[in-house]
């Protein structure tokens, strides 16, 4: 299997030109073969986690995410659904007019980027999502437990389990990879915002610059399979609710996560609620 794509220049120069469409089949099928697995195994999972005793003060819901976060999920999600079709479609023969749709949304996805790391760095917590030692050391854990059933179950975690972790930090790779040199490659092509200068870079440049937009855009297929996957297990019912009205039930946050690892206060989301349980802050 060939990893990349290479072809002669004028000169009659061999160049790196692009990724190989063999590495796109490749993780569509990592993904798939992830999600067999899991659901093979998923019946020993469940019915491991049991809720933590009190609760007392809790509201019925308690706010996961904030409506800058939930409106910053939701255009990134349609910008790269957009960006996946008009990206890999042509390469497998589903031809039509994809090349202003697919930099139209790459625009699209660079503001709402934007938008989430000042918002991230304004109003939410850094730290929540960072993955630490500990994380490791449990995530190293619980993957013992789960695949051989040996030594104690890890502790529940704060916000953000230990995989949602990785998986933003895997994201964040891959995307921050396919949107510079996507911004990059905009100077090949005819479009309003850059004077367009095919010969800024060498061909052997612009050949790397191609093959991590590809290794980018590949990495993000993979994710976004297993990503959809998680939102419609049923036992992840409670987190994929939080993304489109923000909040979960006390029972679910008392089930999944440490009250001492996840301070959420008294009525952290409970608008129904006194006064006194009102929510006093967005937990994005």
């Amino acid at each position: 299997m060939e990893l990349f794509q290479y072809a002669s220049n004028p000169w009659g120069q061999e160049v790196l030109v692009r990724i190989s469409w063999s590495l796109f089949w490749l993780a569509l099928g990592a993904g798939v073969l992830f999600v067999v697995g899991h659901l093979a195994l998923r019946g020993r999972w469940q019915g491991q986690h049991t809720a933590t005793a009190g609760g007392a003060g809790l509201p019925e819901k308690i706010e996961r995410h904030g409506m800058g976060a939930r409106l910053f999920h939701w255009v990134m999600a349609l910008s790269m659904l957009v960006l996946l079709i008009t990206g890999f479609l042509p390469q497998i023969g589903v031809q039509f007019s994809w090349l202003t749709l697919h930099w139209v949304f790459g625009l699209v996805l660079v503001v709402s980027i934007v938008f989430h790391m000042i918002h991230a760095t304004v109003v939410l917590s850094f730290s929540d999502i960072w993955v630490s030692g500990r994380d490791v050391k449990e995530w190293l854990q619980g993957l013992r437990h789960d695949l051989t059933g040996s030594g104690e179950a890890p502790p529940k975690p704060g916000k953000y389990p230990v995989d949602h972790k990785m998986f933003h930090h895997a994201a964040t790779v891959g995307g921050l990879a396919a949107i510079i040199t996507g911004v990059l490659m905009m100077f090949r092509i005819e479009d309003p915002i850059f004077p367009r200068d095919p010969y800024m870079y060498s061909d052997g440049t612009w050949g790397v610059i191609y093959v991590l937009h590809g290794i980018g855009g590949v990495l993000l297929v993979g994710l976004t399979i297993t990503h959809v996957y998680f939102a419609i297990l049923p036992e992840k019912r409670g987190i994929t609710r939080s993304m489109i009205k923000g909040w979960i039930t006390r029972d679910e946050f008392l089930e999944h996560h440490d009250p001492e690892r996840w301070d959420v206060g008294e009525g952290d989301a409970d608008t129904d609620a006194a006064p006194s349980a009102a929510a006093v802050s967005e937990q994005g």
